[in-house]
């Protein structure tokens, strides 16, 4: 328990210590260590009673130094652990193995709860004799507020996904089983019909069957970007690799794949960067006349950076403009991006290529 050798702010007294250090060098400790404000730093006895207190523990444990120096350190504790034995506990485990670090709720001076980081350090003499306990304790509530507020946009963001790939699906099933159909159908109408008029008409129902055939293709290529790319199973190398295979390989464009990941993105994340270098490759294919692309993926940031670098035409006008006047393919990846709480750009020269360049935290939520 303490006693009058320390003063009402919990310092100790111009007098010997059994762990004191030099004169000088004690007083300037102690200084150091009252003036900390973002930490609670503070000594228990052995039994646990408090000994000393700084001004970080009463700003963040809301105790003047009069009011807790004395008292038993376990009522920073919330009742549930108290019953449960976990300031005794704790204490123990410190004494066994030098000290401990936990991070939970406390309760401060006002019957408020705060989520803390704590440390407690157990205090040997030179003789290996217990003295007593350094407890250091920081208040991480806020950081786990943002933790919490990230771990719920994950959340948002994968049912949002998992949304968008469904309604993808369900339009490229449409369009496969009921609109391609029937545009095949009237192809071969067309061919039937191809026998049975004069001559005079072949030219034009040659032309309306050519049209017919392209307007099948792209209905073809646009249930091919809407399926869902399987990342799920094979990976987001994997896919992105099949894809850019198809994608090279009927433009004629030569492609190089290249990843440096720590690990594959959570799956939400995983479609949201292969939608994007999609969208991305397919605007290569479109407009670049490129003959190279270039598609790279590191991690970063606990994230992952993609960039995808074609050596086509370039830029022939300002990209915020490009942006804004109706670009739709550009807006989108944007948008994917940012919804995903990362960020993009994309940047290039006339006859100088372009690159797009986009960065997405890659960091699993806890549940659905």
């Amino acid at each position: 328990m303490p006693d009058s050798t320390f003063d009402d702010h919990g310092l100790p007294r111009a007098q010997p210590r059994p762990l004191g250090l030099p004169g000088h060098a004690e007083t300037d400790l102690q200084l150091l260590i009252q003036s900390v404000v973002d930490y609670s730093i503070f000594m228990l006895d052995v039994e646990g009673y408090v000994v000393s207190w700084n001004t970080g523990a009463e700003r963040i444990k809301r105790y003047s130094a009069k009011e807790i120096i004395g008292k038993h350190f376990s009522v920073f504790y919330p009742p549930e652990d108290n019953a449960a034995g976990k300031p005794r506990r704790e204490l123990e485990i410190a004494v066994a193995e030098g000290r401990l670090e936990d991070e939970g709720w406390r309760v401060r001076g006002d019957g408020t709860r705060f989520w803390a980081n704590v440390v407690i350090t157990a205090l040997f003499d030179e003789t290996g004799q217990l003295r007593g306990f350094g407890k250091v304790t920081r208040d991480m509530t806020e950081r786990r507020s943002a933790e919490r507020a990230l771990d719920e946009r994950g959340r948002l963001l994968a049912h949002l996904v998992r949304a968008q790939e469904l309604e993808r699906r369900r339009i490229a099933w449409d369009v496969h089983d009921d609109t391609i159909q029937s545009m095949v159908a009237v192809g071969m109408r067309l061919q039937l019909m191809a026998g049975q008029l004069p001559a005079e008409h072949l030219p034009a129902l040659n032309r309306l069957t050519d049209t017919v055939n392209t307007a099948v293709d792209r209905l073809r290529d646009l249930t091919f970007r809407l399926r869902p790319p399987g990342i799920d199973r094979d990976g987001l190398v994997e896919g992105l690799t099949g894809h850019l295979g198809q994608v090279a390989g009927e433009a004629g464009l030569t492609y190089t794949l290249e990843h440096r990941l720590d690990r594959e993105p959570p799956p939400e994340t995983a479609i949201v960067i292969f939608r994007i270098c999609q969208e991305a490759v397919s605007n290569v294919r479109k407009h670049a006349r490129a003959s190279t692309v270039t598609v790279s993926l590191t991690s970063a940031d606990q994230g992952v950076l993609a960039r995808v670098v074609d050596d086509g035409v370039g830029i022939p006008q300002g990209i915020d403009s490009l942006v804004r006047n109706d670009h739709f393919g550009l807006i989108e990846m944007r948008e994917r991006a940012e919804t995903a709480g990362g960020w993009w750009t994309v940047r290039g020269r006339p006859g100088m290529g372009t690159t797009v360049e986009f960065w997405v935290p890659a960091l699993p939520h806890t549940g659905d």
